[in-house]
């Protein structure tokens, strides 16, 4: 009996050392070819700022890395999965083993011990080092890549708390200037009782006020309606220029808990930012799931042997994988778009290919 368990002790580290080695490899190679084309494209925007050697490598490409292992981590374990289990289905290794008396069922923990290792790698990743890691990417692009910097902002609606909704046509981050601007305030009737309106406001950073234009304060007190009116003024208000520029590019900075916490504050303020945002954060903690659907999918498609080999088994793959990745971005496309809630836009492919990978598993032959 102890030999026999330490036969299957041999069998499970033969295995995992296989998923981990292939798909470390596959990542490795896949990553300099992408960092081969990405300076082969980018290398006219380096030599035209004058990035310095060191930058490129340690700030740019170095934490560009992060984030791509992220991204494609379920795709090329898939790949890693069908490869290596496929050439062992091809030398009958894997009758070999069932044949000894093991179980197919046993034959998946090896399998499923390396998704939930490297699934447990990329929540860490995509959750904690990725958004810092971006910060210097960030950086760097702004810096040597992209230099110019959006400047205007127009027609914006906001929440800035429960009883005051901000319109603002437009606000400019060079002069920290916005357009026409009209603020309500609400009274416990979630009524409006006071509207102050302003042709013109410029933000005066020493001081924290803003510089009005044409400034406008109506009360309405019982019925009745008081104006005041300035031309020139300035005044203290519950705003800051932070309130007018918000850009996608800021969640992908965050960690999940500033995340969450920038969710609830745009959800107060009626932002049209939030579900984008929750779709990221939900994909931060669900899309590592993905990573074991795609195991259990590969090792269920490639373990019988088959005539056409690795190249069958792989064209098979790359199909389940490109349908996954379509059903991805449908049911992202629902949520912004539709009524889908962000929860299950990032849920649902899980939950059907993680059926379909339960079925497949089942009718693989044993």
């Amino acid at each position: 009996m102890a030999q026999y368990t330490q036969g299957y002790k041999l069998i499970d580290r033969y295995i995992l050392t296989k998923y981990l080695k292939t798909f470390l490899l596959a990542m490795a190679l896949i990553i300099v070819i992408v960092i081969t084309i990405d300076i082969s494209e980018k290398l006219d925007d380096f030599l035209r700022n004058n990035a310095p050697l060191n930058k490129i490598v340690f700030q740019y490409y170095l934490n560009f890395i992060p984030g791509f292992i992220n991204l494609y981590s379920p795709l090329f374990i898939f790949i890693s999965v069908i490869f290596f289990t496929s050439k062992m289905a091809g030398n009958t290794e894997i009758i070999a083993i069932l044949g000894s008396g093991l179980s197919y069922r046993r034959l998946l923990q090896p399998y499923l011990h390396g998704s939930i290792l490297v699934a447990l790698l990329v929540i860490v990743m995509s959750n904690f080092i990725i958004p810092w890691s971006n910060q210097y990417l960030m950086e760097f692009e702004n810096t040597y890549i992209r230099t110019y910097k959006r400047s205007q902002y127009n027609s914006m609606h906001f929440k800035q708390n429960e009883n005051t909704l901000v319109y603002a046509s437009s606000y400019n981050t060079t002069s920290q200037s916005v357009g026409f601007v009209c603020i309500d305030v609400l009274d416990s009737n979630q009524s409006i009782c006071r509207r102050i309106e302003s042709d013109r406001m410029i933000y005066d950073s020493l001081s924290g006020k803003w510089q009005c234009e044409k400034f406008h304060i109506r009360t309405i007190d019982h019925g009745r309606e008081k104006l005041d009116y300035k031309p020139i003024t300035t005044e203290s208000l519950p705003l800051s220029p932070n309130d007018f520029k918000h850009s996608s590019k800021q969640i992908e900075v965050m960690n999940t808990p500033q995340l969450y916490r920038y969710i609830q504050e745009e959800r107060l303020r009626g932002s049209s930012t939030v579900i984008t945002s929750s779709i990221e954060l939900w994909q931060r903690i669900l899309n590592p799931l993905a990573i074991i659907v795609m195991t259990f999918i590969g090792v269920a498609v490639s373990s019988r042997k088959t005539r056409g080999g690795i190249g069958l088994h792989l064209a098979i793959g790359i199909s389940i994988a490109f349908a996954f990745i379509v059903f991805m971005k449908i049911t992202t496309v629902f949520a912004i778009n539709g009524n889908l809630p962000p929860f299950w836009a990032v849920l649902l492919p899980q939950l059907v290919f993680g059926i379909a990978a339960a079925y497949l598993v089942k009718i693989a032959p044993k």
